[in-house]
């Protein structure tokens, strides 16, 4: 279709965060925090006048000076403060002595929420009022409220503490298939989130890469099925071929963990993956998978992937949960149900005979049924299944929990069902594997973003639930996958200070959470108590955005560190700034003469060395880019497609279009149902409602190009300044269908995806493809 000008788009703008070239340098001093720098946020401070002396004179007065809570809290003040301080029985009817005393006790618990403490502290006594778990918080607390350095005298600031958690499920997921942590690794992980006052720690014991727990009805689980020969997931190989990697659990070492976290108040959930996720159990015992028919010229992908749900299938099973029970108290066994390719069922005699004989509809019912057989079983035991929200499918089990991950829609769904529900989605920062930011400096991580706004910013309970319905979210949840995490070093950075944020989300109520405080203020107290546990975690930029382009002819900027005690270095000439760099000391003004470039670089580097990723600015003094005469004011765009095979956009340049039409949204999707390889051509117009600099991106620079007024959008310089009116654009997109490999993972390739941000803009949403904007 020819026409003197192409149609234009009207996009909706969305909004992504927007440089504000000048930022103060002091934030909220310690002492101004309502929150005392406790993470996370207690229900209730009122404070008091006055202050307490904590010393090695101060008396400690309990109930019983053989509780487990005690014993903690003698140990953290002996190798943590070296205090060694004198511990007698409480009793509320003897008046206290001269001097000061700290007091634990569980009268007047009975009145808390359940895990709730109160933590009073007045000029002569400290006195944490709660039971079990409440008074373990409690102390928690009282720790937080410690300096991170030590003397011989502590002052603590009088105060009165009363605190309960908004959810009873607050938990941390370690994969530990796709990489192996020992028992002392763990325990690290466990004891930072009875630090936070989380209390669930599902451990990924079993998944496609390997089975790391000792069953000794079946020795081959572990002996073959805890080992492979490479790591491989992506383009991400972090071991040799030649060397074999792997590791197991003896059932000891479960029992070692189980313990060392009940003394924390901390459950450990096992998972014990099925009926998907299986190729380690499926290569000890190949039995167990279903047998393609014989003339199947290529097997299903996932053929050793799954479980075939035999009678001898389910007598393993059974007898691996009744070991895996013995070793795990938790009322919950996680058994998986996610990601569970078909393809083996459809093409098993023996199941499509099952699914018949059942009475089924479909290999989805068919998955359904051998949950609920498992969920029967564990039933009878005593125990309650937690599944990902796969278990939707075909029929949700009777009593089942479900662990919604994919989005909020599988929560919500079995909420409405009135099953219990654990809110952990990926699409909401609760997925610790994902990237931090989108800079290419990040350690190679899976291919989303789980920034730390985002992951503080959710609230589990979902709007859409009624009052009713909303009581059955009973928590949330974290989860660190680890095909990217191969050393501690990387789990500690991709859990830290995302698992602090977590703990709040879990917490904290609503109306009690403050991100600018959290991240500006409290974060600071933890930060350096990380560095002084020699912990590795990200460190936080020195500027709130790291990498933009702005326009104008004089710009200022006060780059900070909420991290206590560290540098900030700059440099001007385009490379990342090293710690042999400038040293920033003041505010820093920057005059860019008229059509010229200038940059501005910073990091930040900790007292122990520990380097943020550098933010990068990319200053143009450029005049406003004109609108186009253009009048015609169609909605829509045009496209020419090309039904061939590119390596790269440019290519497209060169290419005869075989189709074109008018299409009346940006998507691409409709062309990959008949097209296996091709390319498209956008062409349009963008109306700009306000002169203005505009930032532009895209999913993928590799598949998708965007052009404005004929100048094309980079990573390096993402921006352009227009004045008000139309803007022509174009857009490329390559596409080639991946080439499925039987037994290989699929690499999802990214979708055409285009932004536009219009300045001083916050906050961030996609255009949706399908949708007509107007």
């Amino acid at each position: 279709m020819n026409q003197s000008y192409p149609p234009r788009l009207k996009f909706l703008l969305i909004l992504l965060s927007f440089l504000i070239f000048t930022f103060q340098a002091n934030a909220q001093i310690p002492g101004d925090d309502p929150h005392l720098g406790i993470i996370p946020a207690p229900a209730s401070i009122t404070k008091g006048q006055g202050t307490f002396v904590f010393s090695q004179l101060t008396q400690i007065k309990a109930d019983n000076i053989k509780d487990r809570n005690v014993a903690f809290l003698k140990d953290f003040l002996l190798n943590n403060r070296h205090f060694n301080n004198k511990v007698s029985k409480y009793n509320s009817k003897v008046k206290s002595t001269k001097g000061t005393t700290l007091i634990l006790t569980a009268k007047g618990a009975a009145a808390l929420p359940k895990e709730g403490y109160k933590l009073t502290i007045t000029p002569h006594r400290i006195t944490i009022i709660g039971k079990d778990a409440g008074m373990f918080y409690g102390i928690q607390t009282l720790m937080q409220l410690f300096p991170v350095e030590t003397s011989g005298t502590e002052k603590f600031n009088c105060v009165t503490i009363e605190d309960s958690p908004r959810f009873g499920y607050r938990g941390m997921m370690l994969d530990v298939s796709r990489h192996f942590f020992t028992v002392p690794q763990v325990k690290k992980v466990i004891e930072l989130m009875a630090a936070y006052k989380l209390n669930n720690f599902h451990w990924h014991l079993v998944d496609g890469q390997g089975w790391r727990i000792e069953i000794k009805k079946y020795p081959k689980l572990t002996q073959v099925g805890a080992y492979r020969m490479q790591t491989t997931f992506g383009s991400n190989r972090d071991w040799p071929d030649s060397l074999a990697y792997g590791g197991f659990y003896t059932q000891d070492d479960i029992r070692d963990v189980v313990k060392f976290a009940a003394q924390r108040y901390i459950n450990v959930i096992p998972e014990i993956e099925m009926p998907a996720h299986s190729e380690a159990a499926l290569r000890a015992y190949p039995e167990l998978r279903c047998e393609p028919p014989a003339d199947t010229k290529i097997p299903a992908r996932d053929i050793n992937n799954i479980y075939c749900p035999t009678e001898e299938t389910f007598t393993f099973l059974e007898n691996v949960l009744t070991e895996v029970m013995e070793l795990f108290p938790s009322k919950y066994i996680h058994i998986g149900g996610d990601e569970a390719g078909k393809q083996p069922w459809k093409e098993s005699a023996f199941c499509q005979a099952l699914i018949k004989e059942k009475g089924l509809k479909d290999e989805h019912e068919l998955q359904s049924y051998f949950i609920q057989r498992i969920e029967k079983f564990l039933n009878s035991k005593g125990r309650s299944i937690i599944g990902w929200d796969e278990i939707l499918e075909g029929g949700l089990a009777p009593n089942a929990t479900v662990m919604s991950w994919t989005g909020e829609a599988g929560g919500i769904a079995a909420a409405h069902q009135k099953h219990n529900v654990i809110m952990t989605p990926q699409t909401t920062g609760n997925y610790f594997d994902h990237y931090q930011s989108g800079s290419p400096q990040e350690p190679v991580s899976f291919g989303r973003y789980a920034a730390l706004d985002e992951t503080y910013n959710y609230d589990p309970v979902s709007k859409e639930l009624t009052p009713d319905e909303q009581k059955y979210v009973i928590g949330t949840q974290g989860n660190l996958w680890t095909e990217y995490v191969p050393t501690v070093a990387k789990l500690q950075y991709q859990i830290l200070p995302r698992l602090f944020a977590l703990s709040e989300v879990a917490w904290s109520l609503p109306k009690n959470k403050d991100y600018i405080n959290f991240s500006e203020v409290r974060l600071a107290k933890h930060f350096a108590r990380l560095e002084a546990m020699h912990y590795n975690y990200r460190v936080p930029t020195a500027l709130p955005v790291i990498d933009t382009m702005v326009f104008g002819d004089k710009f200022t900027f006060a780059p900070k560190s909420v991290v206590p005690g560290a540098k900030i270095f700059i440099t001007y000439n385009g490379r990342d700034p090293l710690d042999t760099d400038w040293e920033y000391t003041s505010p820093v003004t920057i005059i860019v003469p008229p059509n010229e470039k200038r940059e501005f670089k910073t990091r930040v580097i900790t007292p122990t060395g520990r380097r943020s990723i550098a933010t990068h600015i990319l200053m143009y003094n450029r005049a406003l880019i004109p609108a186009a005469n253009y009048t015609a004011n169609k909605s829509g765009l045009s496209y020419k497609l090309i039904k061939s095979k590119f390596t790269a956009p440019e290519q497209l340049d060169y290419a005869s279009a075989r189709d074109s039409a008018i299409t009346d949204r940006l998507n691409v999707e409709a062309f990959k149902k008949d097209n296996p390889n091709f390319g498209v051509v956008y062409n349009g117009f963008i109306n700009i409602p306000a002169d203005g600099a505009y930032n532009f991106s895209t999913a993928s620079y590799t598949d998708t190009q965007v052009f404005i007024d004929g100048e094309k959008i980079t990573e390096s310089e993402p921006a352009l300044p227009l004045a008000k009116g139309f803007h022509a654009i174009k857009v490329k997109y390559i596409y080639n269908a991946p080439v499925v490999v039987p037994g290989a993972y699929r690499v999802r390739q990214t979708p055409m995806r285009v932004f536009i941000a219009p300045p001083g803009s916050a906050g961030k949403k996609e255009i949706m493809p399908g949708v007509l904007f107007n």
